[in-house]
C-alpha cells in the first residue's frame, strides 16, 4: 500500500509517474513539527532498527546514526564526514522486527536527514522549503517496498549490451592517435574493450557538442575505425555553456532565452571549464528539447553513448561571487596578515566554489512558475540527463544507447544510469562503491558503477586489481582517472596478465549479469540488495556491511583492504564458492552456512553461488558482441534438479518483454549423469557439484 501526503505547495519534480490521491489521514509512523517554512518529521528508533535507502550516499549500507543531507554538490573528497555527494535519493527504508515501511520525500531542495546522529533513538527529517509530497510505502517485505517504489517512480533505464563491457576512461585523451593507442594496446595484449570515454580534451574549448580539430580531426571517419576494432566512443557533455559570441549553442541560448537568469531576467553566469559561462534551465520542456537535440550531431557521427557532468550545476565561481573575492583581497593587501586574516581570506577564495549564494541568485522554470534555483537544486541533474535521453529517443527511438551522468534525483533512473562520481584511489571507496550497489538500486539507478582504481590519487596495482575483482559485477565496469595521476591502464602494470585475466571473467559472466539486470529492470526488482532483503529473520545476516547479493542465485564479498589475502565472509546459507583466477581458471568449494576465512590471493576472486541454484557461464570474448551467449556452462551445487530463468535479446532494440526474452534452463541430476536443457541453448554441465 502506497499513501501520499501534501505539504504546502509541492514542485513537481517528474519523479512519479503514477498519481496517487492525497491522503487525509494523518501521517503514519512520524510525528510533524514547523519550524519557520522548514517541516520536521520525527520518529523514534527502537535498538534494532535498521535504516537502507538514501542511494549515493556515504557511509555504510544501514544508514543509522549519521547526519546526511540531500544537497548535490560536487566535492571530490569522499571522506566519512561529508553527509552530501552528487545526488539526492530521498527514500528511506525503516526495517526491524516491529515496523518496516519505506518512505520516499519527494522535495528537489535541500533535505537532513538526522537518522540517529544528535540523539540515538530518533530520526528527524527536516525539509527546508516544507514544501512537498511524503509517499508512505507498507508491504509485506523489503523486496515489495522496493519495488513499489519503481511502481511509483518508474522502470529503469534500459542500455545497451554492450555497455556491459569493460570501458577505459582518463582525463588527458587529447587526440585521435591516444584513442587508437588505448585500442590497440589492449586487442595487442588481449585485454578486452568495448568503449573508451573521451573527457573535456575532445571538445574545442570545453565547449559543448564541439570537437578539437587539432585532436579530431574528422570524427565520423575516426568513429568508423574504432567501430571496425570494436570500440564505442563515448564523450562527455558537461551542463556549463561557454559564453562565447559566434559559439552555436550560446547564441541560440541567449537569443531564445534558455538559460537561467538572475532576478531581472538576464542571463545568470558562472565559471566551470570554459571559464564564463550560463546554464540552459533543464526544467523547461522546449529548452530540454533543445538541448537534446544537440547531441544528434555526434551520434551523426558515429557516438553510441554519453557521460554528462558537472551537473549539480557545479560552479567554480560566479562573476558576483569572484568580484567579491577580490575586493576582500584588494582590502587586505596592504594589512599585516595574521593567522585568522590568513585563515579567513583563503576561505574566501575556497567558498567561491558551489557557494549557497549563488544558487540563491539564480531562478528557474517549472511550467507558468518561476523558481528560485536552491529550492529545486537537486533535479538539475536530472533533468538534464532526461534531455539527453529524449534527444536521443527522438534520434531513434528503436536503438539503446549509453547513457550516465554524476547529478541524480529519483526519476532519472528512468533516463539513464549514474557513476559514483569522482571518488579516490583508496581502498576504504572500493566498500564504499560496494555499499552504494544495493542503495541505488532500492532507489531504482541500476546501471552504475565506480571509477575503477580511483579518480584522484595514484593507484597502486593491488588496489586496481582488487578493484577490478569488484568492477567484475557492477553493470558499468569503467576504469578512469584524473590527469595528472598515475597512469591506470591495466597494460601498464606489471600485474596486467591478472588484470587482464579478472576482466575475461567480467565477459564470462555477461550472459549471467546482462539476464539478472534486464531481469530487475523489467520487473522492478534490485540487482544489488542488502542481505537482509533475502535473510530477514538472521539477524548476523541483517547486520552484515561488506557482503551484498547479486541476481536471485549469488552474493558477492570482495576483497578490500591493502595486504589481505583472504577475507572473512558469513554465509546465511549452504553456498557454492567459486574462486576465479581467469574466465577458464576457477576451482568450486561447497560450503555450509556459518563463518568462513576464505583464501584469496591477490589474483583470486570469489563468486558464491546459493545451493539449488545455478548460473550460466560463457567461453567470453575480446568484445561483447564476440560473446557467445548460446553455449554456456553451468555452474552450481544442486540436488537432483535445478532451474535457472535466462533472460537474452539483441542488446540494442527498445521493444522487450521480459516474457519474450526468457528461455528456462532445466538441470537434471540421476544415476546416468547430469544433463541441462534450454530451448535454442548449448550447455554444458560444468562445474555442477550434486548432493
Amino acid at each position: 500500500m502506497i499513501s501520499r501526503f501534501d505539504f504546502g505547495s509541492p514542485i513537481d519534480t517528474g519523479a512519479v509517474v503514477r498519481q496517487l490521491p492525497v491522503s487525509g489521514g494523518s501521517v503514519p509512523y512520524f510525528a510533524l513539527s514547523r519550524e519557520d517554512h522548514a517541516l520536521c518529521f520525527t520518529l523514534d528508533l527502537a535498538q534494532d532498527d535498521i535504516i537502507f535507502g538514501l542511494g549515493e550516499a556515504n557511509r555504510g549500507i544501514n544508514k543509522r546514526g549519521h547526519l546526511y543531507a540531500s544537497w548535490n554538490i560536487d566535492d571530490g573528497l569522499h571522506t566519512e564526514s561529508k553527509n552530501s555527494l552528487y545526488a539526492s535519493h530521498n527514500f528511506l527504508l525503516f526495517f526491524s522486527k516491529d515496523r518496516t515501511f519505506g518512505a520516499f520525500f519527494d522535495d528537489p531542495g535541500r533535505i537532513t536527514f538526522d537518522l540517529g546522529y544528535t540523539k540515538t533513538d530518533e530520526a528527524r527529517i527536516i525539509s527546508e522549503n516544507g514544501d512537498l509530497s511524503l509517499y508512505i510505502l507498507e508491504s509485506e517485505s523489503l523486496g515489495a517496498i522496493a519495488g513499489d517504489l519503481r511502481r511509483l517512480t518508474g522502470s529503469s533505464y534500459l542500455p545497451p549490451k554492450w555497455a556491459f563491457g569493460y570501458i577505459q576512461s582518463r582525463w588527458g585523451y587529447k587526440s585521435e592517435e591516444d584513442v587508437r593507442r588505448i585500442v590497440s594496446e589492449h586487442r595487442r595484449r588481449h585485454i578486452p574493450l568495448d568503449g573508451v570515454c573521451m573527457d573535456i580534451d575532445y571538445m574545442d574549448d570545453y565547449m559543448d557538442f564541439t570537437v578539437d580539430p587539432a585532436g579530431f580531426d574528422d570524427l565520423h571517419r575516426f568513429c568508423g575505425e574504432m567501430a571496425e576494432a570494436h570500440a564505442h566512443m563515448i564523450p562527455i557533455i558537461d551542463a556549463g555553456i561557454k559564453e562565447k559570441k559566434g559559439y552555436e549553442v550560446c547564441d541560440e541560448g541567449l537569443e531564445n532565452g534558455y538559460f537561467c537568469t538572475y532576478e531581472d531576467g538576464t542571463p545568470f553566469v558562472g565559471a566551470v571549464w570554459p571559464g564564463r559561462s550560463y546554464f540552459p534551465d533543464f526544467l523547461r520542456e522546449d529548452v530540454r528539447a533543445w538541448f537534446g537535440a544537440k547531441y544528434h550531431r555526434l551520434l551523426d557521427a558515429g557516438v553510441d553513448g554519453f557521460w554528462n557532468d558537472m551537473n549539480e550545476p557545479a560552479l567554480f565561481y560566479s562573476e558576483n561571487g569572484i568580484r567579491k573575492a577580490f575586493a576582500q583581497a584588494e582590502r587586505m593587501k596592504d594589512m599585516n596578515v595574521g593567522i585568522h586574516e590568513f585563515f579567513h581570506l583563503r576561505e574566501v577564495f575556497a567558498d567561491m566554489a558551489n557557494s549557497p549564494d549563488d544558487y540563491k541568485s539564480f531562478y528557474q522554470t517549472i511550467g507558468r512558475r518561476r523558481i528560485r534555483h536552491d529550492k529545486v537544486h537537486n533535479l538539475y541533474g536530472a533533468f538534464m540527463t532526461r534531455a539527453a535521453a529524449e534527444g536521443m529517443a527522438a534520434h531513434n527511438p528503436d536503438r539503446r544507447n549509453l547513457l550516465f551522468a554524476r547529478s541524480s534525483y529519483i526519476g532519472a533512473h528512468r533516463y539513464g544510469g549514474v557513476w559514483q562520481g569522482d571518488n579516490h584511489s583508496w581502498w576504504s571507496h572500493i566498500l564504499l562503491n560496494l555499499k552504494m550497489l544495493p542503495s541505488l538500486n532500492m532507489c531504482g539507478f541500476l546501471y552504475t558503477g565506480a571509477d575503477i582504481g580511483g579518480f584522484n590519487g595514484d593507484a597502486t596495482e593491488d588496489l586496481l586489481l582488487r578493484w577490478l575483482q569488484l568492477g567484475v559485477f557492477t553493470p558499468l565496469m569503467r576504469n578512469h582517472s584524473c590527469q595528472g595521476t598515475r597512469e591506470q591502464e591495466i597494460y601498464r602494470f606489471s600485474l596486467q596478465n591478472q588484470m587482464r585475466d579478472i576482466v575475461t571473467v567480467r565477459y564470462a559472466l555477461i550472459p549471467y549479469l546482462y539476464s539478472e539486470f534486464m531481469k530487475a529492470a523489467l520487473s522492478g526488482g534490485c540487482m544489488f540488495r542488502p542481505l537482509a532483503f533475502d535473510y530477514p529473520d538472521d539477524e548476523t545476516a541483517c547486520r552484515v556491511e561488506d557482503q551484498v547479493m547479486l541476481g536471485g542465485q549469488c552474493m558477492i564479498a570482495p576483497v578490500y583492504q591493502q595486504n589481505a589475502r583472504g577475507r572473512y565472509v558469513y554465509l546465511p546459507e549452504d553456498m557454492l564458492l567459486v574462486r576465479f583466477r581467469s574466465a577458464s581458471d576457477y576451482d568450486c568449494f561447497p560450503l555450509e552456512a556459518g563463518h568462513h576465512w576464505i583464501e584469496l590471493e591477490l589474483h583470486e576472486m570469489p563468486l558464491f553461488i546459493r545451493r539449488g541454484c545455478v548460473i550460466p557461464l560463457s567461453r567470453g570474448g575480446q568484445w561483447v558482441d564476440a560473446v557467445d551467449s548460446t553455449d554456456l556452462t553451468l555452474l552450481g551445487w544442486i540436488g537432483s534438479d535445478a532451474s535457472y530463468m535466462f533472460y537474452d535479446d539483441d542488446g540494442l532494440s527498445t521493444q522487450v518483454g521480459l516474457k519474450d526474452g526468457l528461455t528456462e534452463i532445466a538441470v537434471k541430476s540421476n544415476a546416468q549423469g547430469t544433463q541441462a536443457f534450454g530451448e535454442g541453448l548449448t550447455l554444458h554441465a560444468g562445474r555442477l557439484i550434486t548432493d
